[in-house]
């Protein structure tokens, strides 16, 4: 198979952005039939940098017609595979997007960019180029394409420094990786490294097509081609034009799977000694972070605890499995100092215990029983660590965490203990620490700033605007509401100031509808599924009538 692989010049200039154009469209239109696959650079239609979204939009919109009728005759003159990436057209705007032409020139699939740059997701007033990359924050496997017979899977630009999605790639038994790309900041040396160690652990060939930044330039350019073994078959450095190999693509490369081992592909040889626990948390069933999980939500107060023990690992799994995007849940510590889940410090009302949780070391709690109050079932449930339910719902949920032990001043407030644990399960984006003691708020920020906090009531029942006023002074993210001492003024100060708005709570649905129309950003309710339900209902209504 005869690979064609364009890298055109690419000016930093915008002033410079016609003349890239067509540049890139001379190189396009010097390719001929004796090419099977042709591959261009991402961003076709954006030839040069672009000062602000507004240039990069306006790029997109001049040059992305042009590009798609460019690569779909390009596919029919030379009767080839062509693989060119421009802009998709959204209902909420541009995502960037790899197109693929079949030999006649129609366009056989689209492959979305699976991590999009931070430049693509700021907004403009970020000074980010505002692309739509909703898409990338839903569980959707590798993409592959399928065509001659051949299996294409895809990476673009940002998609190739994620080491953490190779394997699933891997799995999908691809023959050809197409690297639509940039990578302006990484040197000749660097893109080679990513190049082989992404065909090393695929077994599949990367045909890669970048742009040049000039003769000079140590960084950016070397569209190539590297086999299953990791061999460079074609590496164009800053060299603009039209590099062309030739390769197998049902080639593969297999190897001892350790020494006198059958011959396996690597990837497979990997996943024989995978040990889970050693890996950040990932796949499916992880949910997008706080920074980027839409609002309004319902947050499962003590888990779905309406079915379940409250505080318990089945009201938490409950409430996931019916889509909560958050649980509530409160943390103590016992004598010896580990920490447990259960509301208050007295054990007598959900457990055949009595006096306090304090009271007690985590093996005395482990011998009672604190199912067996809620139901007959429960029998035999025992108190739940904070770590269990780290390790358990880690990345699958928004945590948040309230903290029982910060309001008394004669406890450990274990900071650092707390942060540890987050970290360890890698929870830091997943969750927030609410309490209504602003001191050991502030105290735990100097420990762990990168954790969100939430302020909680601390008993005024007079100054509605005293919350809001509290977490501007701390520089907390959110404060929870606790009803009935707030009103609209509450959240208007809170929003003005770019603050989340928790509310405690709401098991009536009409009333937690209420709430959404005051801009509540969360609802704590004891109820889980009948307000979610309720919520999203609303929500969608509010949506469509906008």
């Amino acid at each position: 198979m005869k690979i064609g692989i364009i890298q055109p010049w690419y000016s930093m200039d915008s002033a410079d952005t016609e003349r890239c154009f067509q540049e890139m469209c001379a190189l396009i239109d010097r390719c001929d039939e004796s090419l099977d696959l042709i591959v261009l650079p991402e961003y076709c239609d954006i030839p040069a940098a672009m000062p602000d979204a507004e240039a990069f939009r306006a790029s997109i919109e001049r040059y992305r017609p042009v590009i798609a009728r460019k690569a779909a005759e390009t596919a029919r003159r030379c009767h080839a595979l062509v693989f060119a990436n421009f802009a998709e057209k959204t209902d909420r705007g541009y995502s960037n997007a790899t197109h693929c032409f079949d030999r006649e020139g129609r366009e056989i699939g689209v492959y979305l960019k699976a991590h999009p740059a931070p430049s693509e997701v700021k907004t403009a007033a970020q000074g980010g180029n505002a692309m739509d990359c909703a898409y990338s924050y839903e569980y959707r496997p590798p993409c592959v394409l399928e065509a001659e017979g051949l299996r294409f899977g895809f990476m673009t630009c940002y998609d190739f420094y994620m080491y953490e999605a190779f394997p699933a790639l891997a799995r999908q038994n691809v023959d050809i990786i197409i690297g639509c790309s940039h990578q302006r900041t990484d040197t000749h040396d660097a893109l080679e490294i990513f190049g082989r160690f992404l065909c090393y652990n695929t077994n599949a060939y990367l045909l890669r097509s970048a742009v040049s930044l000039g003769p000079d330039s140590p960084v950016c350019g070397c569209s190539m081609a590297v086999s299953p073994k990791g061999e460079m078959l074609l590496n164009m450095r800053n060299e603009v034009g039209i590099g062309v190999v030739e390769i197998d693509p049902k080639a593969k490369y297999f190897k001892p799977a350790g020494f006198r081992g059958q011959e396996k592909a690597h990837w497979q040889y990997i996943d024989e000694g995978r040990r889970p626990w050693l890996y950040r948390p990932a796949g499916s069933m992880m949910l997008p972070d706080e920074e980027h999980l839409p609002y309004p939500r319902v947050c499962a107060h003590r888990g779905f605890n309406s079915i379940a023990p409250e505080n318990s690992l089945p009201a938490f799994g409950a409430a996931v499995a019916l889509g909560a995007e958050e649980i509530e849940f409160d943390i103590w510590a016992t004598r010896d100092g580990e920490l447990v889940s259960i509301h208050d410090s007295v054990l007598d009302s959900v457990s055949n215990g009595t006096g306090r949780v304090w009271d007690y070391t985590y093996e005395e709690l482990l011998r009672l029983d604190f199912g067996a109050k809620t139901a007959p079932e429960f029998t035999g449930l025992r108190i739940v660590r904070f770590e269990e339910i780290l390790k358990k719902f880690a990345c699958t949920c928004i945590m948040n965490i309230h903290v029982k032990i910060w309001d008394r001043d004669d406890m450990d407030h274990h900071y650092e203990k707390i942060a540890s644990l987050i970290r360890q399960y890698g929870c830091e984006k997943h969750c927030y620490m609410m309490n209504s003691n602003d001191r050991a708020l502030r105290e735990f920020h100097e420990i762990a700033p990168e954790i969100a906090r939430c302020v909680g009531w601390n008993g005024d029942k007079e100054d509605m605007l005293s919350m809001p006023r509290r977490a501007i002074a701390l520089g907390a993210e959110k404060i929870q509401l606790f009803k009935p001492y707030f009103d609209q003024s509450s959240v208007d100060l809170a929003k003005e100031n770019g603050i989340l708005c928790n509310v405690f709570y709401a098991d009536d649905p009409g009333e937690a509808c209420r709430y959404i129309d005051m801009g509540i950003d969360c609802i704590l309710t004891n109820d889980y599924l009948r307000v979610s339900n309720a919520v999203r209902a609303h929500a969608r209504e509010r949506s469509e009538a906008k």
